[in-house]
C-alpha cells in the first residue's frame, strides 16, 4: 500500500498559519513567514544564467526529424536582445502591444522573453480562439481590446483564416512559416532586420521598474468575454518568489519541465515558464495534451526526457497513472528524479492520487509528494498553496508568504479573497469590471469557497469548497453545493464521465448532465463498432447500468435532498467554445450550458421522459 513506502526526499518549507478573527466575522489568514527581498525584474534571471551557464538548455521543442531543438541561456539573451530591439524600434507599448496568438513553441517563448526584457507588453491569446472557433468572435473582441501593433502566429497556413477575418490590414504580422499575408515577415527576418540597438536595448531594460506592465493574461472567459489582467513584473516577480520559498527544492538544482501547460494561461504562462527561468532551469516543449490522442506526444517525450518535477491539470495525471501503470519503462523515465507531482485547475480525485503513489511504490520503492494549491489569472497565479504532503488529495494548504486571504461569508459560503503583492491592480480598459473585482478593503474577490481541512486544526490548511456563484437554491429553499458534488459524481462514476453539470435550480431534485469519456466508455461498450456515434454509446446497457448504480449509491449515501442525484442525462451534442459552453483551457461553463440547453433540462425534469434519449432514473 502507499502508506508503508517513504517519500522520496524534497526540501519544503511549511510555514506556520496565522489567523486573525475581526469583528465582522470575517477572518484574515497569513503564513507567518514574510515575503523575502527578490529580483525586481525577470531580466535579472536570464542575465544570471545566461553568465554562469549559458550552454544550458532554457527551451527545447522537438523538430521535423524527432530530435530536440534546443535554445540555450546564451543564446536565449542573444535572442532577447536582438528581438527586443525590433519590437522597441516598432514603437511597441502597453496601448500597441506584441500579441501572440499561436501555441507553445520556441519562437513564442523567445518573443516572450525579448518583451520582458525591454519592458513591452504583450499579451499571448489563447489558439483555441482561431482553430477550434468557427465565428472567431473572442479573437476579434481580444484583438480590439488590446489593440496590438504587431501579431505572430506560427504557421500561416493554420491560423491564416482566422487572421483574414479578424485582425487589421494596417497590423505588421509576423510567422514562423507560410506567410499568409502580403508584407508579413518571418520570424528569422525580424530577427535580421533590425540594426544594432544595444544601447538601447538596456536603456531600455534597466528603466523596467516593479510596476512596469509586463505582459496580460486573459481571462479564459467562462462568465463572458475574456477579461485582460494586467500583470506587472512587481506581481511576477513576487509570486516566483513565494513559490520558491515554499518549495526551496526548485532553488538547489536547475529544474527539468516537460510541460504542455498553454503560455497563454497562468498556470504554463506564469508559473512553469517562470519557475524555469526563475532557477535557470530547461523547459520541454511538450506538444502533447491530455487528450486521447494528444497524450501519445506526451508519453513519448517523458520516455526520453525524464523530469525533476512534473506540473499537470487532474485530467492529465488521470492519463499519466494509466500509462504508467501499464508501460514498466516509461514508469522507470518518468519515476528517476522527480521530487514532486503538482496539480492545479481543478481536483484530482483520491483514487487517481492513490494510483499514483501505488505505481511510484512499485517502480521506486518510494512515495512522490503530491500537492496543489489554489490561485487564479488575477493573483499571478499562486495564492494559496499546500507546501507539505497532506496524505489525501485535495489540501490547498494556507496562503503564499506576503499575501493576505481574507475569508468572507458569501451565500453560506466562505469567500476567499485576496491582497498582496501578486494581485493584480486590474483589467486593461474595463475600469467597471476593475471596481466591481475588489472589496471595500482592497481585497480581490476570487469567487472560490474554501474551508477548514479540520475545523479544529486550522494548521493543516484549507480545501476547495466550491464556486459561490455556481451554487443554487432548491424550491425547498436548500443550499446545493455543486462543486463538491460534481466532484462526487465523478468519483461515482469513474472512469466513465469527463464532466457534468449540475440541474436542479428552483426544482425539488437534484440531477446531471453527464459528458462521457468516451474512450472509457467505448472500451465498456466493445462489442459496438468503433465507429459508433455518442448517441449508440449513451443507450447502450452496460453504460445505463453504471448510471443506475450512480444513482443507487447516491441516494443510499445522500444525508438529504441537496446532495442526492436523482436523474442523469448523457449529453451527445458536446458543449461548444462558440456558445461559451466550454473554455479554452476545455472547461465547462456550468452556468452557459444551463442557459443554452433550458430544453434539455425540462425534459430531463418532464414526467413523461424519454428514456431513450439516455434520461436515466
Amino acid at each position: 500500500m502507499p502508506d508503508q513506502a517513504p517519500f522520496r526526499h524534497v526540501h519544503l518549507h511549511r510555514s506556520r498559519l496565522l489567523v486573525e478573527q475581526l469583528p465582522s466575522g470575517d477572518q484574515l489568514l497569513r503564513a507567518e513567514q514574510p515575503l523575502f527581498d527578490h529580483p525586481q525584474r525577470l531580466s535579472d534571471c536570464l542575465l544570471t544564467h545566461a553568465a554562469s551557464a549559458p550552454e544550458r538548455g532554457f527551451l527545447a521543442q522537438r523538430a521535423a526529424n524527432g530530435e530536440f531543438r534546443v535554445i540555450n541561456y546564451a543564446s536565449a539573451l542573444r535572442h532577447a536582445r536582438q528581438l527586443g530591439a525590433a519590437l522597441l524600434s516598432r514603437g511597441l507599448s502597453a496601448e500597441r502591444p506584441l500579441a501572440i496568438i499561436s501555441e507553445n513553441d520556441i519562437e513564442h517563448g523567445l518573443l516572450a522573453l525579448a518583451a520582458l526584457y525591454v519592458g513591452v507588453p504583450f499579451v499571448a491569446i489563447s489558439p483555441a480562439y482561431s482553430l477550434l472557433s468557427r465565428d472567431y468572435k473572442k479573437l476579434r473582441y481580444a484583438l480590439e481590446l488590446m489593440t496590438p501593433g504587431l501579431v505572430f502566429a506560427s504557421d500561416g497556413d493554420r491560423f491564416g483564416a482566422a487572421i483574414a477575418a479578424t485582425v487589421s490590414a494596417d497590423t505588421e504580422l509576423v510567422f514562423t512559416r507560410n506567410p499568409s499575408r502580403a508584407g508579413a515577415l518571418l520570424f528569422e527576418e525580424l530577427l535580421a532586420s533590425t540594426p544594432d540597438m544595444s544601447a538601447e536595448v538596456e536603456r531600455a531594460r534597466a528603466a523596467v521598474g516593479p510596476d512596469h506592465i509586463s505582459k496580460f493574461l486573459l481571462t479564459s472567459g467562462s462568465t463572458g468575454m475574456p477579461k485582460a489582467v494586467i500583470h506587472t513584473q512587481r506581481m511576477m516577480c513576487s509570486n516566483l518568489q513565494m513559490i520558491m520559498q515554499n518549495l526551496p527544492f526548485l532553488t538547489e538544482e536547475p529544474p527539468v519541465l516537460v510541460d504542455w501547460l498553454p503560455w497563454n494561461h497562468t498556470f504554463g504562462g506564469n508559473h512553469n515558464y517562470g519557475i524555469t527561468l526563475w532557477n535557470g532551469g530547461t523547459l520541454y516543449i511538450d506538444e502533447g495534451k491530455p487528450t486521447r490522442d494528444g497524450f501519445v506526444h506526451t508519453l513519448r517525450n517523458l520516455r526520453e526526457v525524464s523530469p525533476t518535477v512534473y506540473f499537470n491539470v487532474p485530467r492529465g495525471f488521470e492519463e499519466l497513472a494509466l500509462a504508467l501503470e501499464r508501460d514498466e519503462v516509461l514508469a522507470r523515465s518518468f519515476f528517476a528524479r522527480v521530487k514532486m507531482l503538482f496539480y492545479a485547475g481543478a481536483s484530482l480525485s483520491q483514487d487517481v492520487w492513490n494510483r499514483l503513489s501505488e505505481v511510484s511504490t512499485r517502480t521506486c520503492g518510494e512515495r512522490i509528494v503530491i500537492i496543489t494549491g489554489l490561485g487564479m489569472t488575477e493573483t499571478a497565479p499562486y495564492a494559496l498553496a499546500a507546501s507539505w504532503e497532506a496524505g489525501i488529495a485535495g489540501g490547498l494548504g494556507i496562503p503564499a508568504p506576503g499575501v493576505t486571504a481574507k475569508l468572507t461569508r458569501v451565500a453560506g459560503k466562505l469567500e476567499v479573497r485576496y491582497r498582496g503583492p501578486s494581485v493584480t491592480q486590474g483589467y486593461w480598459r474595463q475600469p467597471e469590471l476593475t471596481a466591481k473585482a475588489f472589496d471595500e478593503e482592497g481585497y480581490f474577490c476570487s469567487g472560490d469557497a474554501v474551508r477548514y481541512l479540520d475545523p479544529d486544526d486550522p494548521q493543516r490548511g484549507l480545501v476547495f469548497d466550491g464556486r459561490t456563484a455556481e451554487d443554487f437554491k432548491l424550491s425547498t429553499g436548500t443550499w446545493v453545493s455543486v462543486g463538491p458534488l460534481r466532484a462526487r459524481l465523478l468519483l461515482m462514476a469513474a472512469p466513465y464521465l469527463s464532466d457534468a453539470i449540475i440541474t436542479g435550480h428552483d426544482r425539488d431534485q437534484v440531477g446531471a448532465m453527464v459528458l462521457l469519456d468516451e474512450n472509457r466508455v467505448r472500451s465498456l461498450c466493445s462489442e459496438l463498432p468503433s465507429g459508433a456515434p455518442l448517441s449508440d454509446l449513451a443507450s447502450h446497457p452496460k453504460l445505463i447500468g453504471v448510471l443506475r448504480g450512480v444513482l443507487a449509491r447516491s441516494k443510499a449515501e445522500a444525508t438529504g435532498s441537496a446532495n442526492r442525484i436523482t436523474r442523469l442525462l448523457v449529453l451527445t451534442e458536446p458543449p461548444t467554445i462558440d456558445r461559451g459552453e466550454l473554455t479554452d483551457k476545455g472547461s465547462i461553463n456550468q452556468r452557459a450550458v444551463l442557459d443554452n440547453r433550458k430544453s434539455v433540462v425540462e425534459r430531463m425534469y418532464a414526467p413523461t421522459a424519454d428514456r431513450d434519449e439516455a434520461v436515466i432514473f
